[in-house]
């Protein structure tokens, strides 16, 4: 069973592709449900710092302080989420996050992306292979980080094995809403979407903004 839950942070990262998919995590842990009580979720990162949403240094931003370094990260992690953001085009920013990916890929249950931390995963090799997809606003550049990947355009979000990919930022939520179905069951993420008064997006091939790319 799935118990542990971790975030993967760097500078400029997407607030909505974290905040969208915890947020349903901690409607989760509130449960009852028994398989659910013991929930952890970690927030992990190059270093202790706070990790702020803004791209440039000083900009308009809100920041996440991380309980572990990628160095000290815990080896117990079952599912991994990598967000997207404006953070994902800067080098030094996602560096650490690719390194940390090669090494705890092999140990993960599950590892989701939400809108271009698709690229981050497919720099680190892991897509290679693989269908996925990422942020159609985005879509050449996301793409060019993974000429091995079988890239699905028209998606909301896609799962090839224990890989799940999603589209632009709130397909997230769409995403984490699936995973929790297939996980604990559709029942509670049915229950779930109705706590948060969300209106799911159930078909994972329904993607209107696949139209608007400029191939």
């Amino acid at each position: 069973m799935v118990k542990t839950f971790a975030i993967a942070l760097f500078p400029g990262f997407q607030a909505l592709d974290v905040f969208g998919p915890v947020d349903i995590l901690n409607l989760l842990a509130r449960t009852t449900d028994s398989r659910v009580a013991d929930l952890e979720i970690f927030i992990l990162a190059a270093s202790l710092d706070p990790v702020s949403t803004a791209v440039q240094d000083g900009g308009f931003g809100q920041s996440i302080v991380p309980t572990h370094t990628f160095q000290n990260a815990p080896s117990n992690i079952d599912v991994l989420l990598v967000p997207g953001g404006l953070g994902t085009r800067n080098d030094a920013n996602i560096t650490p996050v690719i390194e940390y990916l090669r090494t705890a890929y092999p140990t993960l249950k599950y590892l989701l992306t939400v809108c271009t931390g698709s690229a981050v995963a497919a720099r680190a090799g892991i897509l290679d292979g693989k269908r996925a997809t990422t942020n159609k606003r985005a879509w050449k550049w996301a793409i060019s980080n993974g000429p091995s990947v079988d890239w699905v355009l028209k998606a909301r979000w896609v799962t090839d094995g224990n890989l799940w990919t999603s589209s632009g930022i709130s397909a997230g939520i769409d995403m984490m809403y699936s995973f929790v179905g297939e996980v604990y069951g559709e029942d509670m993420a049915k229950e779930l979407a109705i706590q948060s008064e969300y209106i799911r997006n159930l078909d994972s091939t329904d993607d209107p903004f696949a139209d608007l790319v400029e191939l």
